[in-house]
Formats: structure tokens, C-alpha cells, sequence
């Protein structure tokens, strides 16, 4: 098995805000390939410095543990890799996603198979993605719904003005709503917010409260009338038992969770305990949105809007077609994608 890598920074169309104004402009991002004989697997693993993750500090891990990964003998069970890899880099399960994708995309090519057709997986189930509007002023975020049409929109809340943001939007358009606090809200807040936001047809809200918010969630699962989704409060496998009676489902980030592999059995796992699943954007690019992409007939919601946000003639691959209706494939096998 051979590694490469390269850093990619792909600008964003507007700059993209979330609460407690974190800002962004550019996704910088980390591009593994693995290859063995003629056949060629990528993954990526964007740069998240509010986890305290740069593509530096992915790079140094590697390099300091190349010639190990390289040893593994792959013998066609990604999942071998996956175990392999996380016991390498225990600390940085961006690292460990990147180089999980790039495995399960090279199996996939030699299999001569998409990802969702070798988990027997068929696209009956065409659930659309979400388009994310950053918080910004009133105005520019009602620019950006008019500028980019779309049946489902999340809007990113957690400022004084949340319930005029979306009274602004709902004006403008009857497409769908969900709301992501990203951990925003006080417990009075999410009481007194989640009521006004229903009347105003929101689906859903991700991520109300603090992380470890666990004893005002539960109160606040006992009252809210809008379904409850966890996303930094779920992060790993061992996370998701946690939210029930907490969150009504969770939202599973590829990135957060060290790749596809311990994915599939989040997903299991929380079907096993009656929670909606929803699969997340770190505002990947089209490989890491590949990835997601793959797993939509297991989802109830799907956030992989990161090529739409991002400026389109910077995109690291092509391959993955994302519309207002659900996506396409171009490629046949793997990721379904080509650099």
C-alpha cells in the first residue's frame, strides 16, 4: 500500500458564520490516496479549528506513522483498516476518516462497485439535501434564499434576532425549514424559541443546547414540540445511546466520528433505539460529500451541501451531481467520484 497527500483550501461563495461567531471563508482540507497495484482510493478530512484539528497536525500524525500504514496488508475488509488506523492515530479521528474513505473508495474499485451498492443499499429513498444559510445580517441572508432556491433550507441561528431571521425567510419562501443553534441556546431560551419557531413551520432544530447540556436537555426533550437533533453531543459510537430521552435523533459527521466505517454502526445502533438519523456536512468537498452521499438510503435527513456553498471551480474532484431533487453518481465504483 502506498500513501500521498495534498492540502487543498477551497473559498467559500459568502463567508460562512455560526454561533458564537466562528466565521470562515475558505475550507482548508486534507486529501489522502491509497493505492495498491493499479487501483486508487481517496478520502478527505477537512480542517476544523474550533476541534482543534489543522491539516498541519493531520499531516505531522501521518508522517510520523507513513511507513506503518503502508505495512498493513490489505486483504479486502476495510473494516480491518478502519481498527488498524485508530489504534494508530487514537487522537485524531479526522486523520482516521480520511484514510477509512480512501480505503472503503479502493475496495469499491476493485469490487467494481459503488459504496451503496456493496452495502446493499438502493437509491428507493431520495431524500434531498438541506442548503445552509451562515448567520449574517437579515438582509444577507435573505439574499442568499433568493440567490439559491432550494426545497430545503438550514439556517444557522444562536444571535438576539433568531425568531426575526426566520419570520424574514418564511416571508420569502415555503420551502422547508431546520434551524441549528450549534449549541447556542440557554434552556429558557430553547423553551421560549422552540414554540415560535413551530408556528413558523420549522422541521426541526439541531443542537439547542451545550454539548454536555445533558440534565437541561432531558427537560427540554420533555416539552419541546419540534423534534431534537444531537450533533456535538454525538459524536462517537459510544455517544449515541446517550441521547435517547435527550434527542429525538442524531447527526452523525464522518469527520467527528473517524470515517465511514464506525458510521455504519452508529446508524445501526440507532435504529436499534428508535432515533432519526441524520447525516452531516463539515463543509466537505465532493469526495467527503461523496461519502455522505452514499449513505442516503439509511437517512432520514442529509446536510452535504458543502460543493454548493463552496465556489464550484474550485472543487478537488467532479463525478458527484447534487440537485434540488437528490444526487447522481457519474462515476461507476467507489466513491463514484474522479480527480
Amino acid at each position: 500500500m502506498k500513501v500521498f497527500y495534498r492540502v487543498i483550501n477551497t473559498p467559500f461563495q459568502y463567508p460562512f458564520t455560526i454561533s458564537g461567531g466562528r466565521t470562515k471563508t475558505h475550507q482548508r482540507a486534507l486529501l489522502i490516496a491509497l493505492q495498491i497495484g493499479n487501483y486508487i482510493g481517496y478520502g478527505e478530512a477537512p480542517e476544523i479549528v474550533y476541534y482543534n484539528i489543522t491539516v498541519e497536525q493531520m499531516i505531522a500524525d501521518l508522517e510520523a506513522k507513513k511507513s506503518l500504514v503502508e505495512k498493513f496488508a490489505f486483504t479486502g475488509e476495510p473494516e480491518r483498516f478502519w481498527h488498524y488506523c485508530h489504534h494508530l492515530f487514537p487522537t485524531n479521528s479526522f486523520l482516521v476518516c480520511a484514510l477509512d474513505m480512501a480505503c472503503w473508495d479502493m475496495h469499491g474499485h476493485m469490487k467494481k462497485q459503488l459504496l451503496h451498492q456493496l452495502w446493499n443499499s438502493s437509491f428507493t429513498n431520495h431524500i434531498v439535501t438541506d442548503y445552509t444559510i451562515g448567520i449574517d445580517s437579515i438582509d444577507i441572508m435573505l439574499n442568499k434564499v433568493k440567490a439559491h432556491p432550494w426545497p430545503i433550507y438550514k439556517v444557522k441561528l444562536g444571535t438576539a434576532a433568531d425568531v426575526a431571521i426566520i419570520r424574514a425567510i418564511r416571508q420569502i419562501t415555503n420551502s422547508v425549514i431546520r434551524v441549528d443553534a450549534n449549541a447556542g441556546w440557554t434552556l429558557q431560551e430553547a423553551i421560549e424559541l422552540i414554540p415560535q419557531l413551530k408556528e413558523l413551520g420549522v422541521e426541526l432544530v439541531e443542537q439547542p443546547l451545550a454539548k454536555d447540556a445533558w440534565s437541561e436537555m432531558k427537560e427540554l426533550y420533555s416539552v419541546s414540540s419540534l423534534p431534537l437533533i444531537a450533533d456535538e453531543s454525538c459524536v462517537k459510537e459510544e455517544d449515541v445511546s446517550k441521547c435517547v430521552g435527550h434527542f429525538h435523533g442524531i447527526n452523525i459527521k464522518l469527520t467527528k466520528c473517524s470515517g465511514i466505517t464506525p458510521a455504519r454502526k452508529m446508524i445501526t445502533e440507532a435504529r436499534k433505539l428508535g432515533l432519526q438519523v441524520m447525516m452531516g456536512s463539515m463543509n466537505e468537498n465532493v469526495i467527503g460529500s461523496a461519502a455522505i452521499a452514499h449513505f442516503i438510503p439509511q437517512l432520514d435527513y442529509v446536510d452535504l451541501d458543502g460543493p454548493l456553498l463552496q465556489l464550484p471551480e474550485h472543487a478537488n474532484a467532479s463525478g458527484l451531481v447534487i440537485t434540488d431533487t437528490g444526487i447522481v453518481f457519474q462515476g461507476q465504483s467507489g466513491l463514484g467520484v474522479n480527480i
